[in-house]
């Protein structure tokens, strides 16, 4: 990519009165997010979202020159910016109706990697509250030591979670409420500098942004749109923990929330979220391993490891394994199949469950193990 695609990509975030969705759809209109700069208004017109205010804006000089200096910064600075059509986009966060078409990106943690857990909370954590994000964590890290904990670089449960990821050697993603020009809060910025060698800081705000209310706000849908799952730790009755847990779960996200005492004011949105089954009770690592089904596939790669380096099986018996592979079959579906009688398959299949390969299930259906 060239520095003037990139301020062309730039640019469109900053055009007012296109927002993501929109911006997306020129995009997909355009083919080319250049042309949104270059193309005769009538053409730009037909774009949904697009009026004639819209495109007044996008042909102001300012823009263009705004760009020019982010792009300038982005390069001075080492940041990756990851456009909504690049292959190291988020993943899970593209498939989010109101995905940021453009971040900002600096660190060295694969923000595709294969297992991503949001962490969120009250700004007013409790001790119970950050020996249970502690603990959370810890067991994470024992179980499977290649998992992202995102969470906001705020006080309370976030920079708790930031902090046990560290300690527990796990890599972590902090996602801005402004630009990487700066570290909002201040006190969290040593915290923030160690992140960038084991995990990243994020935001989709150029530099020179504020750290206003309603950022924090938009940051929290990053925060539910690039991982698997949110677990809510503490949450007053209302607050941001509660606003990002909204957002997953309409994202069809999973959410998850730690129970607390209904006297205590930090733990009323927590039971909140479990009693009005917004989300689910859990209250160790395990119950997360279970609801996420981790634990299942895991299970299953292990299985599958064991069948093809298994030394003992023959031509005949490998043909009926691919045909068992992730699925069960009666008897007779896989005399069909495989062509063959059942005076010839039973032996191979008396033969498999003896090596321990293959289970005969009731109903004379089979499965591998």
């Amino acid at each position: 990519m060239n520095n003037q695609d990139l301020i062309y990509r730039i640019a469109c975030t900053l055009i007012k009165g296109i927002g993501n969705i929109t911006a997306k759809h020129a995009i997909e209109t355009l083919g080319d997010v250049s042309l949104l700069f270059t193309e005769k208004a009538q053409r730009l017109e037909r774009i949904p979202g697009v009026s004639r205010k819209v495109i007044s804006e996008i042909h102001r000089s300012e823009v263009l020159r705004r760009a020019e200096q982010e792009a300038a910064f982005i390069e001075k600075n080492k940041i990756t910016p990851l456009f909504i059509q690049d292959d190291n986009y988020p993943n899970r966060l593209r498939e989010c109706v109101d995905a940021p078409v453009l971040l900002y990106f600096k660190g060295e943690v694969n923000p595709n990697a294969q297992k991503i857990i949001s962490i969120v909370g009250t700004r007013n954590a409790s001790p119970y509250g950050k020996e249970i994000t502690n603990n959370l964590i810890q067991d994470i890290a024992k179980t499977y030591p290649e998992t992202v904990i995102v969470s906001g670089l705020a006080y309370g449960i976030d920079i708790c979670a930031h902090k046990a990821a560290l300690k527990n050697h796990l890599p972590t993603i902090g996602v801005l409420a402004h630009g990487l020009d700066r570290i909002y809060p201040f006190a969290h910025r040593n915290v923030a500098v160690e992140m960038l060698e084991a995990g990243g800081l994020m935001t989709d705000f150029v530099s020179e942004t504020n750290p206003d209310r309603q950022n924090f706000v938009k940051r929290n849908r990053i925060v539910a749109g690039i991982s698997d799952c949110t677990i809510v730790v503490e949450s007053a009755e209302k607050g941001g923990a509660l606003i990002t847990a909204s957002i997953a779960d309409s994202y069809n996200k999973d959410v998850f929330a730690i129970p607390g005492k209904v006297t205590d004011n930090y733990s009323i949105g927590c039971n909140s979220l479990i009693k009005y089954k917004k989300a689910a009770l859990i209250t160790c690592a395990e119950d997360i391993f279970r609801e996420m089904c981790w634990n299942e596939t895991k299970e299953k790669q292990q299985s599958a490891i064991q069948r093809t380096i298994f030394p003992e099986l023959t031509s005949e018996e490998q043909t009926v394994i691919n045909s068992l592979m992730e699925r069960q079959v009666q008897l007779n579906t896989l005399c069909i199949e495989l062509n063959l009688p059942v005076s010839q398959l039973a032996p191979l299949l008396f033969e498999l469950e003896m090596k321990g390969v293959v289970r005969c299930m009731p109903g004379g259906m089979y499965r591998l193990l």
